[in-house]
């Protein structure tokens, strides 16, 4: 006997069709994938199709509901597909012109709530990418200052988006330019007390190997800087002296195995590396700088 979830056309029906074409692609979690996906062509919530499978669903979502599972089985990112990311619990606009953010790069997060800021801080986040990381800072700093930069005019349209979307337009700067270069002729010279960057530290021999929804769809400049994963580091510590005021900070995100070259690099350059941040798997993920404050004389 076919129950009313089984019958063709609901809701339960539909779901089960889409895991089975999403487990056959490789999709990672073929039935949260499915359920997403399936909210988001017929206009309502999960918990309602999850509460009531046996509910039809009308022709039109499910001609749209078959074109999102095909594109995900094509391994597209469900985010591209939906246009959102959630990061620090808010949810983020995202679209192919940015890398989507990482549950990772959260760290960065937690690591500027443990800094000891001045009043009204100038806090500047270098590749701002979609704006997580500005504008989670700019909520949690309500007297800071925020500026935030990429060298992708794409890029920094999502990220303005983002900041209007949690009401933060007005209290956040945005200029476009190639890391410091941005920053040029803005009177940010020697003032910024914190400076946060997640820049693209993937060696590009490593590209081949990561899933097809990053290689084959998350803009390739956030991803790789090129042959030698630090080669941005290196940029962003011989340039980050000039920016900083005496005693500020940098937070940096790196990826697995460049713990080493990353302290070693930033001590070069002048900066007292204070402390490197792991994430929940126990890599080193966050590396921790400060400009050495001025010595009275």
């Amino acid at each position: 006997m076919v129950s009313n979830a089984d019958r063709p056309g609901t809701a339960g029906a539909l779901a089960r069709e889409a895991e089975r074409v999403l487990a056959a692609a490789g999709v990672a979690d073929p039935v949260r994938d499915a359920a997403i996906l399936l909210a988001l062509a017929a206009g309502t919530s999960r918990e309602r199709l999850h509460a009531h499978p046996e509910s039809p669903v009308d022709a039109g979502a499910r001609e749209r509901y078959r074109e999102l599972v095909a594109r995900r089985a094509a391994r597209v990112p469900l985010q591209h597909l939906t246009g959102v990311q959630e990061f620090w619990s808010l949810p983020f606009r995202v679209t192919p012109a940015v890398l989507i953010p990482r549950p990772e790069t959260e760290h960065l997060i937690e690591a500027l709530l443990r800094l000891p800021l001045p009043p009204q801080p100038v806090v500047v986040d270098l590749g701002t990418g979609s704006g997580c990381l500005a504008v989670v800072a700019a909520r949690l700093l309500p007297d800071a200052r925020v500026v935030a930069t990429d060298i992708s005019s794409e890029a920094l349209a999502v990220a303005r988006d983002n900041a209007a979307r949690h009401g933060l337009g007005d209290r956040m700067r945005f200029l476009e330019g190639d890391l410091f270069a941005a920053l040029d002729g803005s009177g940010l010279e020697g003032v910024v007390d914190l400076l946060i960057t997640n820049p693209p530290y993937v060696p590009a021999a490593d590209l081949d190997g990561l899933a097809p929804e990053v290689r084959d769809h998350e803009p390739a400049h956030a991803l790789t800087p090129g042959p030698d994963g630090l080669a941005l580091h290196r940029r962003i510590a011989a340039g980050a002296g000039g920016v900083l005021a005496p005693g500020g900070r940098l937070l940096a995100e790196i990826g697995f195995g460049q713990e080493a070259g990353a302290r070693d690099l930033y001590a070069a350059a002048g900066l007292a590396v204070e402390a490197v941040h792991p994430d929940l798997a126990g890599i080193a993920r966050v590396v921790q700088a400060r400009l050495p404050p001025r010595v009275a004389r």
